[in-house]
């Protein structure tokens, strides 16, 4: 329904702690995909002078805009999350579908899609879900393995930041313990022992500045020189790839790794900050962080814009954003360049096309933090992060480190000499990015074949039950249906003078092992589980749609869906089939059912012989077998938890 629809901190407590205790997963994350500390070496990092135990984090983007994204990254080892960028336009028209990870990456969304308000209070209500999970007797830490750094990041220009609805969040983030002691008292007597929990009051005291294609370098100065100086923020800056020029991009998009069909507009590089300007408004930068005691630094990279030539995204759309492998060695040429030009002396942050088989390498690199997004929304979402930090212990064992920064240093050992930490890094740097461009892997070669579809155009019922879809959405709102393979008998009633007569309808024939449904206000219409469901028609779209509130169901009257209403004596549901609205109450051993020409009551144990009430044609039970099948999917005891019936 393409709004996202913030959830009760209560019922996402309970949520989270239910479902650790009884499945052993959390927000559908299996705890085999947990970080849980790195055993006798160490990952940590600092960054800004501060420490964080891993120098993983999610990209700010789609995975780390609402409560549960920022606890899903932080459960899969993500110890600095890159908070969703916000702005004061805060009521945005993004386009929809809004991803494509077919091939390469690409996006039409950068900005948050809450309210400035609301996204505070997500990074609130995260930052809670992380402390209690770290809390949490289902999830044993070693000292400092959950150290975790938040980092804002706002846009995009001086006007918006100095409103008053930025400084506000700014602000709030920086002393949160209002929402907090609010939040705290939220919390269920069934979890009272996390009332007690030190949560921190205050969210943030770093942020990175994301800026539009074709911001003024001088904006660019002042928006910092304003976030150091009256905000006191360590600040980092993101750049975009078009420091590189016009003609570097297309030798390293075109010539060296053969995307010819990707095109970078010329005047995105005519409007955007030229290299001489960088590089003096990051020197005067630095110069007033240093006087003010704060850190600064960079990003690499921002981004890319290019013409849209697709069939997934909007053809309203004429630009996109590229992300993922094509962009990495652009950006990791970008960061080869800088560390020519400024030495070792900057900290970069990173954020290009990072995966299991590079992670490594920029940690090699010093980079800080290091940022995935593109690769969390191919198939094993969050849960592919545990596999960077394998890879990254298998990487420092082999050469003998225990640290970071000893496997910066022995990374670069080279003659039987040790280079100093900045030698080693600038040495790495130097290596590494002078052939990345030509390392087949980020080829269009390689990353031209899309995920194969089978032809099937998906049902509300009966896909072919991969579950791709579930770890895919970055919201967390696909999730299993426990309903068991049966074959369910229908009748279509009529009223017939003072009594009804009864024909047989279709059966609803469940022959899977599960099915898959989705939770709405979760639910942004990205149309990444589109794209990984081996069927066509989206799950987004076709499969069982719940909403959160009934504010919500009749507010998207244009989407099919439910409303599930409990009480102590019965539950109400309301549904929508084919744009048609039906409301039915379970109580006892009656339901009530009434669409739009008829109100009816029966026992669903012999319809025939119990209905009541009135109808002007047709009362077709098909559309009720299916609410009764669905409720019990979700309320039956012992059914796994998720956001409907937490």
């Amino acid at each position: 329904m393409a709004e996202l629809i913030p959830y009760p901190f209560a019922r996402l407590v309970t949520r989270m702690l239910r479902e650790l205790a009884e499945q052993g997963s959390c927000f559908d994350l299996p705890a085999s995909k947990f970080f849980r500390g790195a055993g006798d070496l160490d990952y940590s990092v600092m960054f800004h002078g501060l420490r964080a135990a891993t120098p993983l984090g999610p990209a700010a983007g789609p995975h780390s805009q609402m409560a549960q994204n920022i606890a899903l990254a932080w459960l899969g080892g993500s110890r600095i999350i890159e908070l969703k960028t916000v702005q004061v336009l805060d009521e945005l028209a993004i386009p929809r579908p809004c991803i494509d990870m077919r091939t390469v990456g690409y996006n039409v969304e950068w900005s948050q899609e809450l309210k400035l308000q609301e996204s505070v209070e997500e990074y609130v209500k995260g930052m809670m879900l992380v402390t209690i999970l770290k809390h949490s007797e289902h999830l044993v830490l070693p000292d400092g393995a959950g150290d975790t750094i938040y980092d804002m990041s706002v846009g995009y220009d001086l006007t918006g930041i100095q409103s008053p609805t930025v400084r506000a969040f700014l602000d709030q983030m920086k002393d949160c313990s209002a929402i907090v002691d609010r939040l705290r008292a939220e919390i269920p007597d069934a979890f009272a022992w996390a009332r007690d929990i030190e949560f921190p009051t205050a969210i943030s005291s770093t942020l990175t500045l994301s800026t539009f294609h074709g911001c003024p370098p001088d904006e660019i100065e002042r928006i910092i020189d304003h976030l150091l100086q009256k905000h006191h923020l360590h600040c980092v800056i993101k750049l975009n790839p078009t420091l590189l020029g016009k003609q570097r991009v297309d030798e390293l998009l075109h010539d060296r790794m053969g995307y010819t069909h990707i095109t970078a507009p010329a005047d995105a590089f005519e409007k955007d900050t030229k290299w001489e300007q960088m590089v003096g408004f990051v020197t005067r930068l630095k110069k007033t962080a240093d006087g003010v005691g704060l850190g600064l630094g960079v990003k690499f990279t921002n981004t890319l814009l290019v013409e849209h030539d697709g069939d997934f995204l909007p053809a309203t759309e004429k630009e996109k954003y590229l992300s993922g492998h094509a962009l990495h060695p652009i950006a990791m040429t970008l960061v080869g360049e800088f560390r020519r030009e400024f030495g070792a002396g900057i900290p970069i942050s990173f954020s290009a096309g990072i995966d299991r088989s590079n992670f490594t390498d920029a940690v090699a690199l010093g980079l800080t933090p290091i940022t995935a997004c593109s690769d969390l929304l191919r198939q094993g979402g969050y849960g592919r992060q545990a596999s960077y930090l394998e890879a990254l212990r298998q990487k420092m064992t082999s050469v003998g480190a225990c640290t970071i920064e000893e496997f910066i240093i022995n990374t670069a050992i080279a003659d039987g000499t040790t280079p100093s930490r900045d030698e080693a890094v600038l040495l790495n740097t130097r290596l590494y990015t002078n052939a990345v461009a030509d390392n087949p892997r980020y080829g269009a070669k390689v990353n031209s074949k899309p995920p194969k579809k089978v032809g099937t155009t998906l049902k509300l019922f009966n896909c072919l039950t991969c579950d791709k879809c579930i770890p895919v959405c970055p919201n967390d709102a696909n999730f299993k249906l426990t309903m068991p393979p049966e074959a369910i008998p229908v009748e279509i009633l009529h009223k017939n003078g003072d009594g009804w007569a009864s024909e047989a309808g279709e059966s609803i024939v469940l022959n899977k092992k599960h099915q898959i449904a989705n939770f709405a206000d979760f639910c942004n219409e990205c149309g990444n589980c589109d794209i990984f469901c081996p069927e066509d028609g989206g799950p987004y779209i076709l499969k069982p749609r719940f909403f959160g509130s009934e504010a919500s169901f009749d507010e998207f009257a244009q989407h099919d869906g439910f409303f599930i209403e409990r009480s102590d004596t019965s539950t109400r549901i309301l549904a929508r089939f084919a744009g048609n609205r039906f409301a039915v109450a379970f109580g006892n051993d009656r339901v009530s059912f009434a669409g739009t020409d008829f109100d009816v009551q029966l026992d669903l144990n012999d319809p025939l012989g119990t209905i009541d009430g009135t109808a002007t044609g047709p009362v077709d039970l098909t559309y009720l077998r299916i609410i009764d099948a669905l409720r019990q999917a979700v309320l039956h005891e012992g059914a796994p938890t998720n956001y409907v019936n937490a």
